[in-house]
């Protein structure tokens, strides 16, 4: 079977692709090229903007010194247009709404899994196979499923959770068995010095790192308004463009103009997009932030499942604890979660729900809307 390995220039990639060489199949590489930050307008923010390669062909060298030690051929797929259109474009549309999106999740459904999964077709591949941290398994009906990968601090199954069943069974996961240190460990022993020490990448995918909110200016004009606190409904300050916060910030809200008893401790509490407000509260207030439920869009699920109303487990962000929930379906797409015990805190329009059951991924969708005691928190 030939495959083509997603090879991004990262360690956890080449460990992919030389375990599916080891078991057997016929492996090449393929490298994607989603952003040019010239033709983008990427300048404020930008720390590599200076540099004389920029980081992306950096990947793209180090990339062909683990094909070279690994003996496959690498492709090399420009994907830049289908990068904005289906990805970035929307990424900038809801942060002109107010809203937090996650372009790690949609650049999973649109790029990885659609736009190079097609390109790998084309050139006369089976299957795809990339360097996250997931299990490739089968539910009770024998559908493939993904499932949480035995590294859990590596696990990256929320950000497949927008992935459709068929792009699941598109690809192969073959790091979902292994943890963190024997892919560090194996990059030493197969002498993969371009690299087996190499930081993971961080920031916006395939973009990389930003000084976000001068990242930001270049494609929306940041505005100063009011910061309001709550529950006192109290104007204690200036913000510099509202877009540029998250519900749940604490650090560097860079609030001016604040004095006295209302120093400190602050956290985002709600965004007001269309009268500029950013409305905050202080530590002893903080359980304004926590909702009980939340409305979801774009339920996405990989397969089946049993009943409109389901005990799962959320994640709303990378990282974050399972929280117990019933899942109630609706019609068209939605969804409505209900926190079992609890209430959570910082549940963000805009970002990602990612439903479990046990190990089993079910899926994900959007987050809309968010309530405590029968009314809305996000308005």
């Amino acid at each position: 079977m030939k495959v083509l390995v997603g090879l991004s220039g990262g360690v956890d990639s080449a460990i992919a692709a030389y375990l599916l060489k080891k078991q057997g199949y016929e492996v090449s590489g393929g490298f994607m090229r989603n952003w040019d930050a010239l033709a983008n307008n990427d300048y404020l923010g930008n720390p590599t903007i200076g540099n004389s390669q920029c980081p992306q062909e950096v990947d793209y060298y180090d990339a062909v010194e683990v094909a070279k030690k690994l003996d496959i051929p690498l492709l090399r797929a420009d994907f830049v247009k289908e990068y904005w259109d289906n990805v970035f474009s929307f990424f900038l549309s809801e942060y002109e709404k107010g809203r937090t999106p996650n372009p790690d999740v949609f650049c999973n459904k649109y790029i990885k899994f659609d736009s190079f999964y097609e390109f790998a077709l084309s050139q006369g591949f089976t299957k795809i196979a990339m360097g996250h941290y997931a299990k490739l398994g089968k539910d009770q009906w024998g559908n493939p499923r993904l499932f949480k990968a035995a590294d859990r601090n590596k696990d990256q199954t929320y950000f497949l959770c927008q992935i459709s069943d068929k792009q699941v069974a598109s690809c192969f996961f073959p790091l979902g068995d292994i943890d963190k240190p024997e892919v560090r460990r194996l990059a030493h022993e197969l002498n993969l010095n371009s690299v087996m020490d190499k930081k993971d990448s961080t920031g916006v995918c395939f973009i990389g790192e930003r000084h976000f909110k001068q990242f930001l200016q270049n494609y929306m004009p940041a505005k100063p308004g009011k910061v309001v606190l709550l529950p006192k409904n109290k104007e204690i300050g200036t913000h510099s463009g509202v877009y540029f916060y998250t519900i749940g910030q604490h650090k560097g809200l860079g609030i001016g103009g604040v004095k006295g008893e209302e120093e400190g401790g602050y956290f985002v509490v709600k965004k007001d997009v269309k009268n500029n407000i950013l409305y905050v509260c202080q530590l002893k207030d903080r359980y304004l932030l926590s909702s009980t439920s939340c409305d979801i869009s774009h339920l996405n699920l990989q397969g089946p499942v049993e009943g409109n109303d389901i005990e799962v487990s959320v994640k709303f962000r990378y990282r974050q604890a399972d929280q117990p929930a019933i899942l109630h379906m609706e019609e068209g797409g939605n969804a409505k979660l209900e926190y079992s015990f609890h209430p959570v805190e910082a549940v963000t329009p805009g970002q990602i729900a990612a439903i479990y059951q046990g190990d089993m991924l079910l899926g994900g969708g959007i987050i809309e809307a968010t309530y405590r005691d029968g009314g809305r928190t996000d308005i």
